[in-house]
Formats: C-alpha cells, sequence, structure tokens
C-alpha cells in the first residue's frame, strides 16, 4: 500500500475511466482540491454535467480505487459538475450566456414530441442544471399549456424576460397572441418571431436551452440553425414505420446543415395494461433503435404509453414535475441522463477537432 500524498492519489485514480469519453478522469482533469489531512482525505470529482449516467459508478470506482492502492482511513468524495460547451469555429453572437442549444424534433406530428420536450427540461433541471425552452411551433404553441402559465412576459433592458415554472425558463409566442386566435402568418413573418426569440429575450446563464420544433423541416427549422450553431439535436419518433420514415428525413435535414445527431427517443413505444400487467406493442416494436442503428446514431431510450403523462401535459404539471419518482418519470430521467451524456460527448469531440486545429496551425507558421 502506498502512502497518502496527491501524487499517489492521482496516480490510483488513473484507472477510473469516464465509458463515455474514453478517458481516464485525471487525464479528463476530472479531479479537483484534493486535501489530506493526517490519514483522511477529500476531493472533488467535477463532471462535465449533473446529469451524469453514471455519476455514482464513478464514485464508487475511485473510492474503491484509492482504497485498494493507498493507506487511508477516511475517504470523502465529492460529485460536483461544470457543464461543458461546444467549440466552434466562430464564437456564436447570440445566446452567448447558453451553454448547449439541442434541438428536439420530429419529422411528423402526433409523435409526443412537445411533450417529450418539456419532461426532458425538468429531468435536466432536477439533476441540478439550469434549463430553458422554447416553443418554436408558431403556428401551434403547446408550451404555455404544459407549464399551465398565463401570464405575458415584461420587458427589461429592451430585452423580454421569459417566463418561469418549475424551474425552468420559458418563451413562447403563445405568451404574445390572443390564444383564441389563429396565428395567420407567412414563413419569413413566423421565422422573424422564431429569430427575435434568439436575440431578443434575455436568456441569462443556462447549462441547457432546448428548442421545441415544429413538425417537418420547413422555414422555422432552417432558420434557427442558420441563425445558432447548435449543440445537437434529438429525433422523437414512434414505433410504426409511417413514423420512423419522416424522422429519417428529419435527421437527413440536420446532417445536410451540419447539426450533429444526439440520439433517438422512441415515444409510445407500448403500454402495460395497468389490470394484468401484459405488454401491448400498440404501434410495433424497437422501429426506433433500429432506426437508429441503420443511421448510426445514438439510441437514447423509449417511453411507454402512460395515462398519467397525458394527463400532466394538459394539466399543466408534467409527470416528472408531479411524480418524479414514477417508473415513467424514472425512465425519461434515464433518458434525460443519456442526452446529457451524448452532449458532452460531442462536446469533448468538437474540443479535441479545435486543439487538433490549433496544433496544425501551429506547426503551418512555424
Amino acid at each position: 500500500m502506498k502512502n497518502l500524498t496527491q501524487e499517489n492519489v492521482l496516480e490510483a485514480l488513473r484507472v477510473v475511466k469516464d465509458p463515455d469519453l474514453f478517458k481516464d478522469i485525471v487525464s479528463l482533469k476530472f479531479v479537483k482540491n484534493i486535501s489530506i489531512n493526517g490519514n483522511d482525505l477529500s476531493l472533488d470529482i467535477e463532471l462535465t454535467t449533473p446529469a451524469c449516467p453514471v455519476r455514482e459508478e464513478l464514485k464508487a470506482e475511485s473510492e474503491k480505487a484509492i482504497r485498494t492502492n493507498i493507506n487511508v482511513e477516511k475517504v470523502e468524495i465529492n460529485m460536483t459538475s461544470n457543464v461543458t460547451s461546444r467549440q466552434f469555429a466562430t464564437r456564436p453572437q447570440i445566446l452567448t450566456g447558453v451553454r448547449n442549444t439541442i434541438a428536439v424534433a420530429s419529422g411528423k406530428g402526433g409523435v409526443g414530441k412537445s411533450t417529450v420536450a418539456v419532461n426532458l427540461a425538468i429531468a435536466l433541471k432536477k439533476e441540478g442544471a439550469s434549463v430553458g425552452i422554447v416553443d418554436c411551433d408558431i403556428y401551434g404553441p403547446s408550451i404555455p399549456l404544459m407549464f399551465d402559465i398565463k401570464d405575458k412576459p415584461h420587458m427589461h433592458n429592451q430585452k423580454l424576460v421569459p417566463l418561469e415554472k418549475y424551474g425552468i425558463k420559458v418563451m413562447s409566442i403563445g405568451f404574445l397572441v390572443d390564444p383564441m386566435q389563429a396565428v395567420i402568418w407567412r414563413g419569413p413573418m413566423a421565422s422573424g418571431a422564431v429569430k427575435q426569440f434568439l436575440t431578443d429575450v434575455d436568456w441569462g446563464e443556462l447549462d441547457y436551452l432546448i428548442f421545441d420544433f415544429p413538425p417537418g423541416t420547413g422555414d422555422i427549422q432552417l432558420t434557427i440553425v442558420q441563425q445558432i450553431p447548435l449543440t445537437g439535436a434529438v429525433i422523437v419518433t414512434t414505433p410504426q414505420e409511417i413514423s420512423l420514415a419522416d424522422a429519417r428525413k428529419g435527421l437527413m435535414m440536420f446532417n445536410k446543415v451540419n447539426v450533429p445527431i444526439l440520439g433517438i427517443i422512441e415515444n409510445m413505444s407500448y403500454y402495460t395494461c395497468s389490470h394484468c400487467g401484459e405488454r401491448e406493442n400498440i404501434f410495433d416494436f424497437g422501429g426506433g433503435k433500429r432506426a437508429a442503428t441503420e443511421m448510426n446514431v445514438p439510441f437514447l431510450g423509449e417511453i411507454p404509453i402512460d395515462t398519467k403523462l397525458r394527463i400532466g401535459s394538459d394539466k399543466g404539471l408534467p409527470l416528472v414535475e408531479a411524480e418524479p419518482n414514477s417508473r415513467q418519470s424514472l425512465i425519461i430521467s434515464q433518458i434525460a441522463k443519456n442526452l446529457a451524456a451524448q452532449v458532452s460527448i460531442k462536446n469533448a469531440e468538437s474540443l479535441n477537432a479545435s486543439t487538433i486545429s490549433i496544433s496544425l496551425d501551429s506547426i503551418k507558421s512555424n
């Protein structure tokens, strides 16, 4: 057994690897604030997201590595986080306080995309992240109903201040127009309204800003990807082929505009009878996973049909907020962690690419 020193602690922790980033936690500079008091040790492990899906595993492996190799009595490991952001060739001039921008999209309507987006936002918030959500559906905004918000945003320093509910910053055209009046705008007007949500809203500091895209691949989607470099996109689908066909089109659109795909979520995957417990694959089975394999993108998880999920959306009290420990909420929370992991992976890849580019430029200049 080695003596308790900072060098020996770091050496012991080099065997602990982040399974998503494929490096050890020392090389990743996760280990911070090592403090030694006699034969007692405390340290921080700073992850790239508070929603890390392997948070507890990394903590347990770290303590085991220390106790296996070092003569120590008390070990205190504090798990912290500092959400990373993607490295872009040109720094965005808008949303400067937002670390990650995530599009939640689908090729067609009726797949429960907004319900998924809202519950993902709340799940990330409950893990300790700062989160906002933009309702990008100008013609059929549903976020005001799902959050049960009837107020209107106010102005501060010539910018709109997003409304806040359940700890989530929220903006929607539904806050600004009469809900009983149909929005009859041509594409450029709708795109202009969404652009204002980016430039004229004070979002402040956020770890994740989620964009609830309207169905399809039209003007609004293109406006957003042209205005800001998105961290990535999530595709929501249902298992049946007609939904998957449209989901593939949405995925290909993001590929064409160089937006990374963070993964596919399969909603309405199956129904479990509350009386007999039998599983019914109402909309086929496994289509989302097959599509993810076919398109070589991550499969983030499947969400079964649940009446409470629909009721929560209708009442403006999303299920992850109302019943965070329910089976359905735990499934969505795990999907949110998988999503956060993919964001961290993409950010690490962009950082590595940026470092290689800088190194090449340095070689050329010499």
